[in-house]
């Protein structure tokens, strides 16, 4: 009998672990390989393209990606330890995150990016993205960076962004 995956809850804005730079990832074993279909499974959930670690509380530098939703399972996308070695023009689209629900605003990003990542078994190996991917790449790796998308908008659109959220907080809204 197949072992039930648990699903997180998605920590939302303003929790503290969504502003830390996630620990990088040293050890390869079973239970991180059990984190990345945790991770998968909690992001299917909440019907997102993208989860971060540091979303389900977990402060490491682990994120997992599949831009076609379930399509084919060769589109899912482990990345432990990523970073971003080439960007290429920009793009300027909207963006939304399951750590702020039902918040969207448009932010300027890469158009092509090349990103150096380990996989769960430590392999290091490298991996293009453009237009959605690229942006999928760039907005999960600001979360292992501590960074939210709302914190590359204009002063003025995150502060009534952040008022917004607040006020729903009061209301128990959020």
């Amino acid at each position: 009998m197949a072992k039930k995956t648990k699903i997180h809850e998605i920590v939302k804005y303003p929790d503290p672990v969504l502003a830390k730079r996630g620990e990088p990832i040293t050890e390869f074993d079973d239970d991180l390989k059990t984190l990345v279909e945790e991770m998968f499974e909690s992001m299917y959930a909440a019907h997102g393209i993208g989860l971060a670690a540091p979303q389900i509380g977990v402060s490491k530098r682990l994120t997992v990606i599949d831009v076609n939703f379930k399509k084919d399972p060769a589109d899912k996308l482990v990345l432990i330890n990523p970073e971003i070695v080439e960007r290429q023009g920009q793009q300027y689209e909207e963006e939304g995150c399951l750590s702020l629900p039902d918040i969207r605003d448009k932010v300027k990003r890469a158009a092509k990016v090349k990103v150096r990542a380990q996989n769960a078994d430590g392999e290091w190996f490298e991996i293009e993205g453009e237009e959605l991917l690229s942006r999928a790449f760039q907005h999960e790796i600001d979360h292992l960076d501590g960074v939210l998308f709302i914190d590359r908008l204009s002063r003025l659109k995150k502060d009534l962004t952040v008022r917004k959220i607040k006020k729903l907080i009061k209301n128990g809204e959020w």
